[in-house]
């Protein structure tokens, strides 16, 4: 590995009593893991994490576990990043921390990079910072969060996103999948994808959050025989499948099916079928070199190119590009 204008960042996050202890220790992690592999290869760490809140000591997550602030919000540090993490109850957060509220709308502006993870958002919004910005945050909170900052440009499917100096990120785990957008912008592709791979995580996840898998969309459903004929799909993908033989299966009219379906879980029985085919692709991409053809029979598609279709619908990316994602360049 041989890496140009190295530099040593200085990493701070933001907490405060009750946040979410895995949005913290996510991103921790993934600079834990690149100073670790950067060792390795000779270098010196490229991170220093340091935890900032009101006041220095321990504050209490939304688990059992504590961490120790070091820095609190009158210290001034050279932070190249800052990273706000979320909370469950974030509405209730913001409301009892108006001073983290005002020290960042004096900090984030003049910060390299100033993201605000998850519910994290409400914070950074919360100064009109983000006004007239594009924006993610956790999808449970979008209706809260859009009513209550409109002239936010609120993303509602993206894992994390850039505007200027101002990063978001969506759902817990994607704290990680912005950190590592750090890694490589700070380090390079192959730092970045070392560290993803002893993680056993995507580089760059294809397809936004609302993309839930099939298998989940599942145990979601409440309707006892829509969720067994969801199982039954799940189950026998590489037999000649579709949303007449699913309604047989269910003993439906495929009109009476299709319309009950829709209503228990959220979506058209045909698009089901797409995304669990494309669930049961992925893994065989991931997991092998099976050849793309046989990957589309083994998964249900009528075709390579159907297979390539749907994952372009509802990824963004061919089956050629998710499998890339797993190789080391």
């Amino acid at each position: 590995m041989l890496l140009d204008d190295y530099q040593t960042r200085s990493i701070e996050l933001v907490i405060y009593r009750g946040f979410k202890a895995f949005e913290a220790i996510g991103p921790m992690t993934v600079f834990s893991y690149a100073n670790r592999i950067l060792g390795s290869y000779g270098y010196p760490p490229g991170y220093r994490v340091a935890i900032r809140s009101s006041k220095i000591g321990p504050v209490p997550s939304d688990t059992i576990m504590t961490l120790d602030a070091t820095i609190d919000l009158e210290m001034s540090t050279d932070a190249h990043s800052i990273l706000v993490v979320g909370a469950h109850y974030i509405e209730n957060a913001v409301i009892e921390n108006p001073s983290i509220i005002e020290w960042i709308h004096r900090a984030a502006p003049s910060t390299p990079r100033f993201a605000a993870l998850c519910s994290g958002a409400f914070f950074l919004a919360a100064t009109g910072l983000l006004n007239g910005r594009r924006a993610t945050t956790h999808w449970r909170m979008n209706d809260a969060f859009a009513k209550k900052y409109p002239e936010v440009k609120l993303d509602i499917d993206s894992i994390y996103i850039r505007d200027a100096n101002f990063w978001t990120s969506a759902g817990v785990s994607a704290s990680i999948d912005l950190a590592l957008a750090f890694v490589e912008e700070d380090h390079g592709h192959r730092l970045a994808l070392e560290v993803a791979q002893d993680l056993v995580i995507f580089l760059k996840r294809p397809g936004g959050q609302s993309q839930f898998s099939a298998n989940l969309v599942s145990q979601r459903t409440q309707n006892t025989s829509m969720r067994e004929i969801q199982n039954w799909v799940i189950e026998n993908l590489n037999s000649k499948m579709s949303v007449a033989s699913m309604a047989e299966r269910s003993a439906m009219s495929t009109r009476h099916f299709t319309r009950t379906f829709s209503k228990e879980v959220g979506m058209c029985p045909s698009q089901f079928l797409d995304q669990a085919r494309i669930d049961h692709a992925r893994r065989l991409l991931s997991g092998g070199s099976l050849p793309i053809k046989t990957v589309s029979f083994m998964s249900g598609f009528t075709s390579a190119d159907h297979m390539r279709l749907a994952f372009k619908k509802f990824l963004s990316v061919t089956p050629k590009e998710y499998r890339d994602r797993f190789t080391k360049t």
